[in-house]
């Protein structure tokens, strides 16, 4: 009979899995901390432990790798009700064989758990401590659905082996941000991290920048110059758009995977790199095999792991969270505090099916930001496509062509946006336009606008706010 212990500081949690598991034909033992765990596990002799990270005292990631090293064999599933990416790819590469949130999906534990004790999956244990974690928290992934709880796994799995990386995904997934996870969480995230876009180079300067060049390689090389492998090194090298290179591009690049060396243009001196290779597509690399466009054996250089990240219209789960992080990091680069969106924006988000993805949603919040005259992101600062049909302007305002409004029709417009935004709340109107309350009544006069007839809730609010 296979042996379970559970560590849960949660005692009615510890107790339930305990509960089910011996239903499911296991002998289990529960622990309420890691120092009770250990004591329980050198008289038990569990097969397989499912711990939680978050306890008082001892985390359950700051005691997996004595369990690790007391018990060389035991198998590991770590429990946690936080979503996030560090602690995932922490747990992956102290020795966890999977990482499960709460609340727990009872059939997604079981799989796990059937999986693990028959002997599958075993390599998931052979990542060793280590390395940092995600890295600098503006280019931190978020996310807590299903396909990027998986992605962040993998991260922690792959990140401290040198196996050659291909991500693919559309563009605007942040394909280099899992690169960049990667390199961060590697036994040498200090080492250099070095991205190459190689659609956006010339193909005739590609191969100079990629492996560096002799003087007098060519017409202007008046110096010799390193190129991206060189200052790579130790680190990690990413290459964007792999599919693009050019043939005699790719045949070195082949080398360089296979044997840690190159030749730069014009010379013939060999020189050594121990960069690991990180390739990104938005294209399918099979289909350019096929064409002849690609190189098959470079193909299967790259498949030796693959991560392919979902477009945003597949989890759209994650706007709730993705949101506030893309909020957070533009405040910070534009040195603005724009922290909140109106409900309705929220709503024409997750309406919108995003082409261009996580990237389009940030320039989308970017240039909100830039524009919102307050503190509040609202919906007449949003692009047409995702706004709809918009605010409440006048009809006249509404059916004249932008080049043809007049800066009172501009700001009429405007101002019934905001109002229609804000529910007619006058209060958020004034603080969203950045003006007094007297001046939105005269303004409101001005304009001829009006809260919706058929709505009294909203037309009695206005009411009760003249006799303010």
């Amino acid at each position: 009979m296979k042996k379970i212990l559970v560590i849960d500081d949660d005692v009615a949690s510890g107790r339930t899995l305990q509960l089910h598991f011996r239903s499911q034909g296991y002998d289990t033992a529960v622990a309420s901390g890691v120092d009770e765990g250990l004591a329980t596990a050198e008289q038990m002799q569990p097969d397989l432990l499912v711990m939680d990270i978050r306890m008082p005292g001892k985390s359950g990631l700051e005691g997996l790798p004595e369990f690790k090293q007391n018990f060389p064999d035991i198998r590991v599933i770590m429990i946690t009700a936080f979503h996030d990416m560090e602690s995932t790819i922490q747990a992956m590469q102290r020795g966890a064989d999977d990482y499960i949130h709460k609340p727990i999906d009872i059939d997604e534990l079981d799989a796990a758990v059937t999986k693990i004790l028959a002997g599958n999956g075993s390599e998931r244990g052979m990542v060793h401590a280590g390395g940092g974690g995600a890295g600098d928290s503006d280019y931190a992934m978020v996310g807590s659905s299903r396909a990027m709880k998986e992605i962040y796994k993998t991260i922690g799995l792959v990140a401290q082996s040198p196996a050659t990386v291909l991500i693919t995904g559309e563009s605007g997934t942040g394909k280099e941000l899992v690169a960049r996870a990667i390199h961060c969480a590697a036994t040498k995230p200090s080492a250099p991290f070095v991205a190459v876009n190689c659609a956006a180079v010339v193909e005739t300067l590609l191969e100079s920048d990629m492996f560096g060049h002799e003087k007098g390689a060519f017409t202007g090389a008046l110096s010799r110059q390193p190129g991206k492998f060189s200052l790579a090194q130790d680190g990690s090298i990413f290459l964007d758009e792999v599919g693009d290179l050019s043939p005699g591009v790719q045949a070195k690049l082949l080398r360089v995977i296979q044997e840690k060396e190159f030749v730069p243009l014009g010379g013939s001196e060999v020189k050594r790199t121990n960069a690991r290779v990180i390739g990104a597509t938005n294209a399918d690399l099979l289909e350019r095999v096929g064409q002849g466009k690609f190189r098959e054996d470079l193909y299967y250089r790259f498949q030796v792991v693959n991560i392919h990240l979902p477009p945003l219209r597949e989890r759209m789960e994650d706007l709730e969270q993705l949101v506030p992080a893309l909020l957070g990091r533009i405040n910070r680069t534009m040195h603005r505090k724009v922290p909140r969106l109106m409900g309705e924006v929220m709503e024409a988000f997750r309406a919108y099916d995003w082409p261009g993805n996580v990237r389009e949603l940030e320039n989308v919040l970017m240039k909100a930001v830039a524009l919102s005259p307050g503190n509040t992101i609202t919906l007449d600062l949003m692009p047409e496509q995702i706004a709809g049909t918009g605010g409440k302007g006048t009809d006249a305002a509404r059916a004249k062509p932008a080049t043809e409004q007049s800066l009172s029709d501009v700001e009429c417009e405007h101002i019934a946006r905001v109002l229609a935004a804000t529910n007619w709340h006058r209060g958020q109107a004034c603080e969203v336009l950045g003006i007094s309350r007297p001046r939105l009544r005269r303004l409101i006069s001005q304009y001829g606008l009006e809260a919706p007839a058929d709505d009294t809730e909203k037309k009695s609010g206005v009411l009760a706010e003249e006799g303010e």
